[in-house]
C-alpha cells in the first residue's frame, strides 16, 4: 500500500472521528459539513472528496458501529441453518420492538431520520438499506436456502432477499407505531407481541408450522437481553 493511500485512509478516519463528535453533540440536523470540516481541521472541499454528502458520512458511521457490534458479529458467524434464520428474525424483532426503551434515544433518532428521508429525497434511507443489505442479506438468504433444503421451509417467490426486506419493513413499522411517548397504536396483549410478530414473519418467509414451533420456542426462552452466541448453531 502506497504512502499516499495510507494518508488518504488516515484522513478518512480522522473525518469520521470528527463527525462522530459533532453528531453526538449536535445531532444530525444540527451538524453541518462545515462544522465537521472545522473539527477535522480540513477544508469543506476536501471533506466532500471523501464523503459527498452529510447523509453519506452519517451512514458510514452507522455502518462502522454495526460492524463493531460484538453481538452482531456473533449473529453473522452463525452457520446458515433454520435455527440461524429464526435467531436472525428473533433478534431483529427484539431490536425494533425495544427501540423506544433505549435510554439515550439514539436509535429512536435514527428511525426518525429514516422516516424523514423517505419523505424527502430518500438519500439517507437508500444508503442505510444498502449497508443493511450487504451486511445481513447474505446470512439471511443462505439460512433460508438451508431451511428449504432441510424441508423446514417452502420457497416463496424468486427473490429471497425481498423476504428479508418484507420482514424488516414489518418490524420497522411496528417500531414507528410505538415510538412516540404515547404510542400511535397499542397492540393488544403486548406481553405476547414479540412471539406474534416472530410467528407472522417466519410463516411469511416460508417456514412450516413444525419448524416455527420447534425453533421459536427454544429461541424465545432466554431473557431478551441475553446475547446471541454461535454455540449450538
Amino acid at each position: 500500500m502506497s504512502s499516499l493511500r495510507m494518508t488518504s485512509d488516515l484522513r478518512r478516519q480522522l473525518i469520521l472521528g470528527a463527525a462522530r463528535r459533532c453528531f453526538a453533540r449536535y445531532g444530525f440536523a444540527g451538524t453541518t459539513t462545515k462544522s465537521i470540516a472545522a473539527a477535522a481541521s480540513i477544508s469543506e472541499g476536501l471533506l466532500f472528496k471523501h464523503f459527498p454528502t452529510k447523509s453519506a458520512l452519517y451512514a458510514e458511521i452507522l455502518a462502522e458501529e454495526c460492524e463493531a457490534d460484538p453481538a452482531l458479529h456473533r449473529l453473522l458467524k452463525l452457520e446458515p441453518s433454520t435455527r440461524a434464520l429464526v435467531v436472525l428474525i428473533r433478534e431483529m424483532v427484539r431490536h425494533f420492538l425495544h427501540v423506544s426503551d433505549v435510554p439515550d434515544q439514539q436509535e429512536a433518532q435514527r428511525l426518525r431520520l429514516m422516516v424523514t428521508s423517505h419523505l424527502d429525497d430518500g438519500e439517507f434511507a437508500r444508503l442505510i438499506y444498502e449497508k443493511i443489505g450487504d451486511l445481513i442479506g447474505p446470512v439471511f438468504t443462505a439460512s433460508l436456502e438451508q431451511a428449504v433444503a432441510a424441508g423446514d421451509a417452502s420457497r416463496i417467490g424468486r427473490e429471497p432477499l425481498n423476504l428479508f426486506w418484507f420482514a424488516h419493513h414489518t418490524v420497522l413499522m411496528a417500531a414507528l407505531a410505538r415510538l412516540p411517548s404515547v404510542p400511535c397504536l397499542s397492540y393488544a396483549n403486548a406481553t405476547d407481541l414479540e412471539r406474534q410478530v416472530c410467528e407472522f414473519i417466519l410463516r411469511g418467509i416460508g417456514l412450516n408450522e413444525t419448524a416455527v414451533a420447534s425453533h421459536l420456542d427454544r429461541e424465545l426462552s432466554p431473557d431478551p437481553g441475553q446475547p446471541v452466541t454461535a454455540e449450538g448453531a
